[in-house]
């Protein structure tokens, strides 16, 4: 089944205004203090009896916080703030629809998330490669000087993935005001 809605400006203006609200109560949050909270509801979040679609969402979620612990990758800012964005929201529970109401309490969740997943579709894709280039050149670790040779290739890349990844960077508020949310069996991810 395939249910497509669109977001009208207002609605739009609606998430970005709880977006808001939300960076505002984590300012002086530390970004770990962020990401423990956001471990922490991925943790505790009744995922098993979430929709499908909510579970997706989730699971890039963990994909988010794996980039920003990733000291080889070391995500910089602005990209780095765009990330803890999206996990200030996830880790209100008394959001706009409160998590523990059952099917449609983590809805707005995943609203949210896939808004700030496509807005972050760039650093997703850079990250994605970063990871795949490591696992191949881990392959060819033997001695000390592989390792070295090892070091220098993979901060080569991280180096040019990540400005290709500012190249091509959207503006933030690109995602959000062409936004179309919909969720499909089998439908390609960004």
């Amino acid at each position: 089944m395939r249910i497509t809605f669109e977001l009208e400006p207002a609605d739009l203006e609606r998430f970005q205004a709880v977006l808001a609200r939300a960076r505002r109560t984590t300012q002086c949050a530390d970004e770990v203090d962020i990401i423990d909270a956001a471990k922490y509801a991925l943790d505790h979040l009744a995922t098993a009896t979430a929709p499908a679609y909510v579970r997706k969402r989730l699971a890039e979620v963990q994909r988010l916080i794996a980039m920003l612990e990733d000291e080889a990758w070391a995500l910089p800012d602005p990209e780095r703030a765009e990330v803890i964005d999206a996990l200030v929201y996830l880790s209100d529970p008394d959001d706009l629809i409160p998590d523990d109401i059952e099917v449609i309490g983590l809805l707005d969740d995943a609203i949210i998330l896939e808004l700030l997943l496509r807005r972050l579709r760039r650093v997703r894709k850079a990250y994605a490669e970063f990871c795949m280039f490591r696992a191949e050149l881990d392959q060819c670790l033997v001695d000390d000087a592989s390792r070295t040779r090892h070091a220098r290739e993979l901060a080569e890349r991280r180096v040019l993935l990540q400005a290709r990844m500012r190249r091509r960077r959207v503006r933030p508020q690109d995602a959000l005001d062409t936004a179309v949310v919909s969720e499909a069996r089998g439908e390609p991810r960004a």
